[in-house]
């Protein structure tokens, strides 16, 4: 029961990160593409291959893996996003999210499974 006390404070945590990072680089970028979104989902990407990679499992991996990282990542977001630029008749900028995001995800949870 703790640990589910443990994922859910976690989940709280990391949806927070989320907004305030991606609020954050959004800003700075001042472009149409979803730089917010990215950063998120690529860092959260790297953070989970640091996860893996050190080994970390069981109650831990709940916590931080699927409770912290789970909400602080955002699948449905970047669809969003990428399903916005296309409305907006930005089929470039929805191709390169779609495909930008895929490439430096895997790679940032390689590279964060590496260390």
């Amino acid at each position: 029961m703790l640990v589910w006390v443990g994922v859910a404070l976690a989940g709280g945590v990391g949806a927070v990160a989320r907004v305030v990072l991606g609020q954050a680089v959004s800003a700075r970028a001042g472009h149409a593409f979803p730089w917010g979104t990215f950063a998120v989902n690529v860092s959260g990407a790297f953070l989970l291959g640091v996860l893996s990679g050190g080994g970390v499992g069981g109650d831990a991996l709940l916590i931080a893996g699927t409770g912290l990282l789970g909400s602080y990542t955002t699948f449905s977001t970047w669809m969003l996003d990428s399903y916005r630029l296309a409305e907006e008749g930005a089929r470039g900028w929805m191709w390169l999210n779609l495909g930008l995001t895929l490439v430096a995800g895997f790679a940032a949870a390689a590279l964060g499974r590496a260390l």
